[in-house]
This record gives C-alpha cells, structure tokens and sequence, in this order.
C-alpha cells in the first residue's frame, strides 16, 4: 500500500465548459504545498491521455525537498474528472484544444497568470505542454517535457526499431495480432506486456501507481482510443500525424526535455524539441525508460528541481 502522506494536500473540483460536451463538466485537482508559497507552483500534465495524475505522485518529491507547490489534476474523461465514453472515436471533441482550454481555465481558476508558474509535462502531457508552450501563454516561466514526443512519425519510427530488437516469438505475436487488427487478446496484451517492461517502466514489480494508471486506461479508453489507438506502439487514433515542427521556435521560456536511455519516446522524438526551442537543456537517464520519475527517482528530481529553481545541478 502506498503511504500516508506527510505533505499538506487539499482537492477539489473547477467547473469547465468543455466545447460541445453536451453536459456540465469539471476538473478534479489536488494541491500539495500552499498557493499562498512565495515558490511558484508546477503544474502537473498527466499521460495517456486518459492515464491520470496517479503515477506521478512520486513528483510531491519537488515539494518535499524543493519546496515548490504542486498542482496535479485529472484531464477530462479520466479519473475524478467529468467522463465521456460517450464521445469514444469523436474526433471533433476529443483535441488538443480541448486540453489546451482545461489548461487555461485551471490557470485562471488559481488566479496563476500574475505571479507565474512552471509547467511539467509527461508523454502526452509533455505533447500536450510542449504545444500549449508554443501559444506563449501568459504566467509560463519554465517547461519541462519528461518523455513527450516532438512527432508521432518520429515516435513510431523509434517503436519499430525498439520492436524489431523483442524476441523472435514476441515479435511474431505483435505483428499477427496487428495484421488481424486483434488488439484485445491475451496473446496481444502478453507480447505488449514484454515492450512495456523493456520500454515503459523497467522496474519489477512495476510500482502499484503505474499500474493503476494502466488500470484506468483499461475501464475507460475513450480519450485514449480516439487519440492515440489500441496500444503505446499502434497509433491509429486523431493525433497519430502530429508533430511540433518549427513551432517549437516559439516556446519562450527556458525548457527542460528528458527520457530515459531505454525509452520508448527515443531520441529521435525528443530531437525536434532540441533542436527548435531557443533556450533549452536535454538530459537522458542512463537507468529509465518511459518512468524516469520512478526508475531513477532521485536524480530525475535532483535535475528537475535544480532546473527550476536556477540552480546547478
């Protein structure tokens, strides 16, 4: 069991009017440290999308031994937050703008746009943030995207090669069950399971928090399914042809990229964002995959909070 924590923490709920969602809806949040802090706050984007804060929690460490307030949330149709199955395959509702709006309506909700904040981005939250970043949003002082792709293309051509390295017999298994279009089989979710524990979180028993994430994806994939597809490697969904390009040119504030020497965002899709982004610093973790934050805990806050706060690392 996860334990107690020592931290003050408070949650609540902000009303948002999701574009065409045909219901009320609201954002789940839970603040860890105090607003009223003199540090800004970091605001946490999740993965998935659809995964939850859940298996970030591990990032309460940048409060703890930073000081620096925390601000996760639940994106809409997951968690806490308002659902939508359904709205699955509903490509006109499920963008980024939608994400993009949630976003800023938390900022305004905090009041955060004068004294500032920083912005920390994991997988698709770090597509997601990297984009937002690109809006040159008012408050934003500093970015980290932790595993976000800069191109799915990019992304899906480093898949291939990390797939082509399995074993012979988990390899076959992926590309029937692909070429029957088979995605919910136990022979697919066996040979999937050997990726993610190579290209995903390489830790053994994989920590309850990154399951639960999973386990989240699995009882409601409606974000999931219409955005990204039936699996971390098979992108069939709305953002399969994404990329950040030459926007990333405009993403003012100083930005942090990280992955992990195993990851499955390999280098050639973090790439864009180093090469585009003015002011900006890239760290690999010799000892993670796609879970730095969990895989190599200590230096993965040890570099984000020196980051942040200005300091060397």
């Amino acid at each position: 069991m996860t334990a107690k924590p020592s931290h003050p923490a408070t949650e609540g709920e902000i009303d948002f009017d999701a574009p065409n969602a045909g219901k009320p809806c609201k954002t789940w949040y839970k603040i860890v440290g105090s607003l009223d802090s003199p540090s800004l706050p970091l605001i946490i984007l999740h993965g998935g999308p659809g995964a939850t804060h859940i298996y970030l929690t591990p990032l309460t460490d940048l409060y703890e031994k930073y000081g620096i307030p925390i601000i996760f949330y639940d994106q809409v149709g997951c968690g806490r937050s308002t659902h939508f199955q359904e709205k699955m395959g509903d490509d006109s509702f499920w963008t980024f703008d939608l994400f993009y709006q949630e976003l800023d309506n938390l900022i305004d909700h905090f009041k955060l746009r004068e004294k500032g904040f920083f912005l920390l981005g994991q997988s698709w939250g770090g597509m997601l943030g990297g984009a937002w970043a690109c809006r040159r949003p008012k408050g934003l002082k500093k970015l980290v995207l932790a595993s976000g792709p800069a191109s799915i293309r990019l992304m899906s051509k480093g898949s291939k090669l990390l797939l082509a390295q399995l074993p012979p017999d988990v390899r076959k298994a992926i590309e029937d069950c692909e070429q029957r279009g088979d995605f919910e089989s136990l022979e697919f979710e066996e040979a999937s399971a050997v990726f993610y524990k190579r290209h995903v979180c390489r830790l053994d028993p994989m920590p309850e928090d990154v399951q639960e994430a999973f386990k989240n994806l699995k009882e409601d994939p409606t974000s999931y399914m219409t955005m990204q597809g039936p699996s971390e490697f098979v992108i069939t969904g709305n953002f399969k042809d994404w990329e950040v390009g030459q926007d990333a040119s405009n993403i003012e504030v100083e930005t942090l990229l990280t992955n992990g020497k195993y990851d499955e965002v390999t280098d050639l899709s973090i790439e864009p964002w180093a090469k585009f982004i003015p002011k900006v610093k890239w760290v690999t973790f010799e000892n993670s995959s796609h879970m730095s934050h969990y895989e190599d805990r200590d230096r993965f806050m040890e570099v984000c909070g020196n980051f942040l706060l200005g300091t060397s690392s």
